[in-house]
C-alpha cells in the first residue's frame, strides 16, 4: 500500500543551524547601551548594527537606566559631621594704619584706579572724576 499519493516522502533532510543564543557580557551590553545614547535616534541603527532587536536594546537601556538609579540612591546618605577647632582670626599688619584699606575701581573705559591707605575725600572725587571724563561735583 506504498501508493497512496497523500503521503509524504522524504527524499533529502537538511538540518539548518539557526544559531543558539548569544551571550552578552556585562561590558558589551554596556557599550551598546552608551553608543545607543550618544545621538537622537540611535536605537535601531545601533540594534541593527550589533544584530540584535530594537526591543532587547531598549530592554538593556532601562535595565542600565535602573541600575544608575540604584547606584545614585545608595550613594545618596548623610555624611559624617567633624567638629574642628575654629581658626584664630589673622592679625592686622603693623603697617596698616586705622581707617586704611584698599579700593579698586574699574571704568567701564577699561581704566583702573586702585587707592590703598587713607584717602581724602575730595581727592578721591576729583580722581575718579577725571579717568571717568566727567567733572567733579
Amino acid at each position: 500500500m506504498d501508493g497512496h499519493t497523500y503521503s509524504a516522502h522524504v527524499g533529502r533532510l537538511d538540518v539548518v543551524d539557526t544559531g543558539r543564543r548569544r551571550r552578552w557580557s556585562e561590558d558589551e551590553k554596556l557599550k551598546i547601551v552608551l553608543e545607543s545614547l550618544q545621538a537622537p535616534r540611535q536605537v535601531s541603527a545601533t540594534a541593527r548594527r550589533h544584530g540584535i532587536s530594537r526591543s532587547q536594546l531598549l530592554q538593556w537601556r532601562r535595565v542600565f537606566r535602573a541600575k544608575r538609579t540604584d547606584s545614585a540612591e545608595q550613594q545618596a546618605g548623610f555624611v559624617p559631621a567633624v567638629v574642628v577647632a575654629e581658626p584664630e582670626p589673622p592679625v592686622p599688619p603693623p603697617s596698616a594704619s586705622i581707617g586704611g584699606g584698599e579700593i579698586e575701581i574699574e571704568f567701564a573705559s577699561g581704566a583702573r584706579m586702585r587707592i590703598t591707605g587713607v584717602v581724602d575725600a575730595a581727592m578721591l572725587t576729583a580722581a575718579v572724576a577725571a579717568l571717568s571724563g566727567g567733572r567733579p561735583r
